[in-house]
C-alpha cells in the first residue's frame, strides 16, 4: 500500500515527540500486527515499511505441513502458523513441506475498527517511547547541572520547563533566599534525582544543593572541567556563603588565580549565577597545618597545635584582633571551614594562648 501522508506524518511525529522516526516504524509495525491478529485470528503475519517507496505491505505467513501439529503438543510460540500442503499447492503447485508461504494483504481492507485499534496502540507506543526517551535522558543528567524555564510560580513551588515535555516541582525551600523568578524566566538548577513513573519521569531538582556551586565552577573555569584543576573540599550555607578547597595538578597553574580570573571576572559570574552568594577558595595541601590555616581564610592564624591525624581534630591559635573573623557570624566561617577540609577545629585567642603558656 502506498501512503505517503503516513511517512510525513512519522517523521513530523518524532520530531515533536524528540523519538527517532524508526521508532516510529516499528511502533507502528506493532500496532499493525495486533490489529492482523485481532482480525484474522492467532495468524503470524510479517510487516514491510519502506520509507524510500512510501510503502507499507502486510504479509500473511504460513509453514506448509503434512498434518497439523497435534493438540497438546508443544508448540514453538515463534514458529509460523501451519499450512497444509493441499492448501499450499493451490496457492502454488511447487510448495513443499517445509517451506514458507506468504501472501500480501491488502490493509485497505481492514475494518473501522480494526483501524482505529491500530492508531490507538500505535499513539500509546509513541507516549512510552517518548516516556522512556525522556527518562533516560534525565538519568543521564543526574547529579549534573541544567537550565529550565520557570512555567510557573506558587507560593510553595515553582514549577520548571526541563524539557522533553517534563516539568518539575521546585519547592521553595530548595530557592536561594535572593531568588525572585517569574514565568519565563531562565533557571539553572542541578538535578539531584531522577525516578520512573507511569507518566513522566520525576526530575527532583535544586538550587541549594552544594553540587549546584560545583557545576558552576566546572562550567564557567575551563581548568576545573579538563582536570588541571580539583575541587577538594565544599561546604555551603545557601545563599550566602561557600567555601571552597581548591588544588592545583599543574605547578603552572595558580588554582586561586584561574579560578577567580582576570579582574575577578570568573568568580563574578559564579556569584551572580548563585544570586549574589560569597565564595571564598583557598588552597588545599596534604599537609595538615597549612589545610587547616587556609581553610579559616580571610582570618590570620598564629599556630595550629594539638593535631589528632587519627581523631582529625586540631586547635587553632588566632591574633586576638581575628578572633570573631576566624569563628565568622554565628560560627560560620570556622563551621564551613570544618566541613570543607574535613578537620575539626578549635580556635583559641593568642593571649589565651600565653596564658597556657601554647605559645613562647
Amino acid at each position: 500500500m502506498i501512503n505517503k501522508e503516513f511517512f510525513k506524518n512519522a517523521e513530523e511525529l518524532a520530531v515533536a515527540r524528540g523519538i527517532d522516526v524508526e521508532e516510529v516504524y516499528a511502533i507502528f509495525e506493532k500496532a499493525l500486527i495486533n490489529s492482523f491478529k485481532k482480525m484474522y485470528g492467532n495468524t503470524s503475519c510479517r510487516v514491510v515499511i519502506n520509507p524510500a517507496k512510501n510503502e507499507i505491505l502486510l504479509y500473511s505467513v504460513h509453514k506448509v505441513v503434512e498434518a497439523y501439529t497435534p493438540a497438546g503438543a508443544e508448540i514453538d510460540p515463534e514458529a509460523p502458523e501451519e499450512m497444509l500442503l493441499e492448501d499450499a499447492k493451490k496457492i502454488k503447485s511447487s510448495y513443499k513441506v517445509g517451506d514458507i508461504v506468504e501472501q500480501q494483504v491488502n490493509i485497505k481492507n481492514f475494518s473501522r475498527t480494526t483501524i482505529g485499534a491500530a492508531k490507538s496502540v500505535t499513539n500509546q507506543g509513541i507516549r512510552t517511547a517518548e516516556r522512556e526517551k525522556a527518562y533516560q535522558y534525565f538519568k543521564d543528567l543526574e547529579d549534573e547541572m541544567i537550565s529550565g524555564e520557570v512555567s510557573n510560580v506558587g507560593e510553595k513551588f515553582i514549577v520548571v520547563s526541563l524539557g522533553y515535555n517534563v516539568t518539575s516541582a521546585l519547592p521553595i525551600s530548595e530557592l536561594l533566599p535572593n531568588d525572585h523568578f517569574q514565568i519565563g524566566d531562565t533557571i539553572r538548577v542541578y538535578i539531584k534525582k531522577v525516578e520512573q513513573t507511569t507518566k513522566e519521569p520525576k526530575v527532583q531538582i535544586s538550587r541549594t544543593d552544594r553540587q549546584l556551586v560545583t557545576r558552576l565552577m566546572e562550567n564557567y573555569i575551563p581548568e576545573i572541567k579538563s582536570g588541571i584543576i580539583e575541587i577538594k573540599g565544599i561546604a555551603r550555607d545557601p545563599g550566602d556563603r561557600s567555601k571552597i578547597a581548591l588544588y592545583s595538578n599543574d605547578p603552572k597553574v595558580d588554582a586561586i588565580g584561574s579560578c577567580v580570573g582576570e579582574s575577578g571576572i570568573r568568580i563574578r559570574e559564579i556569584v551572580n549565577a548563585l544570586g549574589g552568594e560569597k565564595v571564598d577558595l583557598y588552597k588545599w595541601s596534604e599537609d595538615p597545618e597549612e589545610l587547616i590555616s587556609n581553610s579559616l581564610q580571610p582570618a590570620n592564624v598564629t599556630k595550629v597545635l594539638s593535631i589528632d591525624p587519627k581523631e582529625k581534630s586540631s586547635v587553632v591559635v588566632v591574633p586576638d584582633e581575628h578572633l570573631s573573623l576566624a569563628i565568622g557570624k554565628a560560627g560560620q566561617n570556622v563551621r564551613l571551614a570544618v566541613q570543607s577540609c574535613g578537620w575539626k577545629i578549635d580556635i583559641m585567642p593568642t593571649s589565651e594562648a600565653f596564658e597556657k603558656d601554647l605559645l613562647i
